[in-house]
Formats: C-alpha cells, structure tokens, sequence
C-alpha cells in the first residue's frame, strides 16, 4: 500500500506542477481535465500527508523510549497511546479511498421499475418509487427522461424506463437494484390489515449500440401506437416500437417519442445496455457467487429492502440497517442509505485484498 501512495502523491505533485504551467492555463479544456484529476487525487493525499506526520511523531516517541530517561519515557508512552490508534484509523481510511473504483460508477444508467406480486398495491407502490427516484435525481441535480411509462389504472404503474444522466449516476444508483418489498395498509382496505406487495428495480448502466454486437437478424421489431402517459398526442400513428431480441428473448418497448425512428434509437440503447448487464452479470456470478451485495452482480431477484408505512421503518437486508424516516426518504432523500451501502461495498473489497 505504501508504494501505491507513493504514486499517487508522485502523481499529485505533477498534476499540481502541470496547473502551474502558464500554458497550461491558455488551455481550458486541458486546465478542465488536469484540475479534476487532481481534486480525485486530493482526498487520499491529504489524509497520506497526515498519516507520515503520525508515522513521524511514532518514530520519534519509540527514540524517547530508549533515553533512560524516566519523565521522556513516560511523555513518549503517552504520545504513543493518542498516535497509534490514529494511525490505525488513518490507515483504514486511506485504504477506503484507494479501493478500485468500478469504471462504470460515471455512466449514466437506464432506471426500469416494474410492479411485482400484490396487483394494483404493487403497481402503486412502483409509482411511489418513480416518484421517489425522481425526487433524489432533481436533488443530485441529474436529468430524469422518462423513455416508457405503462399504467394499467391512474396511478397504478405496470413498468416504467427512465434515463438518469448527471455525475457519478451508475455509481450512487447501482445498490438500488433487487427486490423492494412494501408493508402498508392499501387505501381500498376496510379492515385495517397490513398488506404485503413487492415491485422490482433494475439499474443498468448506459451502453452505446456500437460497443456490443447486436446482429439484424436476432432482432424482431413491431410498431405500434402509443398509449398512456407520455404518449397523449398518440394514436395518430404507430410511432411506438418494441424489439424483441430473440436469442435472449429480451424485450424493449418505447413510446416516448413522437417519431418512430427516435423510439427504436431509444429501444435500441436499452436493448444494447440489457445485453451488457446479462454479460457483466454472469461474469460477476462466476467470479463470487457468496458476495453479500448481490446487487453488484446485477442480481434482480433478492429482496434487498422492505419498506413499513405503518412503523414508519426502512430496511436495507443486505447491510442490516433500519432507519425510522420512511417519509423522508420516499421524498428523495436518499443519500443516507445510498452512502451506506457504498461504504459496505467498499469494506467487503478491501476485506477481498481489492486494492
């Protein structure tokens, strides 16, 4: 690790050197990129900065001890007992911000929400979660472009696709993947019970048509007119398109254009970046199949978050953690939650020797 630190300070220090240059600085463009390579490395240095003056001021306490010298003995013991452990703490944080981050954390993603077991409970609680994800979205200041949006009642959501582009989207999104189970009571309930219902979310992260080989001859395309929310200047015209992929049996629709030619660009997109997912997840599978966030396999089918109206309660069972602000989080706020898993994750690969 400290040879590893070393680079990165050597790295540092040349970036800081290059921003020096006053041709450089005739440069946006470069000035732009050199700067924000920096501020990543920044963090880690900062706290490797610290850590040697720590490491000094242990060196230089253990010399104390060997004076013979009864009072600098006792001064140096007590220094060693207030540095070590912050060491110790030091050293776990810089091994956090070193871990690899995953390449695609700065990909915008294709969020795809579909109602599970629990008929018009289920479909409402999917629509809570758009709207939910909606609002963290316009607080992390992303785009939120919704591509398909299908209601089977007002309300009552069937299956929505939605991309979210900004900074760091696949990154922050990516644990919200799996199974999100609600327990409510449903407004149509005249006893008073509590109903259990499920909707599933999939994150995926963009991927350009180009970077996966997709053949003509796997694809089955249909037109059709749009329908629902999004498609009201609809049936006019068949603008809707859904490909089906046919070795795989993955199927995409999109309505949210007015132009046939823009919906099967969008479904297109979306097939290239399910495709992808399917790899990367396989692949995932066979390199840890006991990993804990089994959402960092592309698994859709563990229950990863149950969600108590009636307690008020969340809770995240992958990483054990239950919060009593269920209103506040269904309006957005959703960093709490989200900083925690990627703690977690970050913890599991550092316990796997991922540095």
């Amino acid at each position: 690790m400290k040879e590893k630190l070393k680079n990165i300070k050597d790295k540092y220090d040349s970036l800081t050197e290059q921003l020096s240059d006053p041709d450089v600085h005739r440069d946006l463009q470069k000035m732009k990129e050199l700067g924000k390579e920096r501020a990543k490395l920044e963090p880690i240095v900062t706290k490797y900065t610290e850590l040697l003056k720590i490491e000094d001021n242990i060196t230089q306490a253990e010399e104390m001890l060997e004076s013979g010298d009864a009072e600098m003995k006792e001064m140096a013991e007590a220094e060693l007992d207030e540095m070590k452990p912050l060491r110790e703490k030091l050293t776990d944080e810089i091994k956090l911000l070193i871990v690899p981050k995953d390449p695609n954390d700065t990909k915008d993603i294709y969020l795809e929400i579909r109602a599970g077991t629990g008929g018009d409970e289920a479909g409402l609680f999917a629509n809570d979660l758009y709207r939910m994800y909606q609002k963290y979205s316009e607080r992390m200041g992303w785009s939120f472009v919704t591509v398909d949006y299908n209601e089977t009642n007002p309300g009552v959501l069937k299956e929505a696709i939605i991309e979210v582009s900004g900074e760091e989207v696949y990154g922050k999104m990516k644990f919200e993947s799996g199974v999100h189970r609600v327990q409510r009571v449903p407004a149509t309930e005249t006893q008073g019970r509590v109903h259990t219902s499920a909707a599933s979310v999939a994150v995926l992260s963009q991927t350009g048509v180009g970077d996966i080989e997709i053949g003509e001859k796997d694809l089955k395309i249909d037109t059709y007119r749009s329908q629902g929310a999004g498609g009201q200047h609809v049936n006019t015209s068949d603008s809707a398109v859904r490909i089906t992929h046919l070795p795989t049996g993955t199927v995409v629709t999109c309505q949210n254009e007015r132009s046939q030619l823009k919906n099967r660009h969008s479904a297109m997109k979306i097939l290239a970046s399910r495709l992808q997912e399917m790899e990367q997840r396989k692949a995932a599978e066979l390199e840890s199949a006991t990993r804990k966030l089994q959402v960092g396999s592309g698994d859709r089918s563990a229950k990863i978050r149950t969600y108590n109206f009636p307690q008020g309660r969340i809770t995240d069972h992958r990483i054990g953690l239950t919060l009593y602000k269920l209103d506040f989080i269904m309006d957005g706020n959703l960093n709490e939650l989200i900083d925690a898993l990627i703690l977690e994750d970050k913890a599991e690969k550092l316990k796997n020797g991922d540095l």
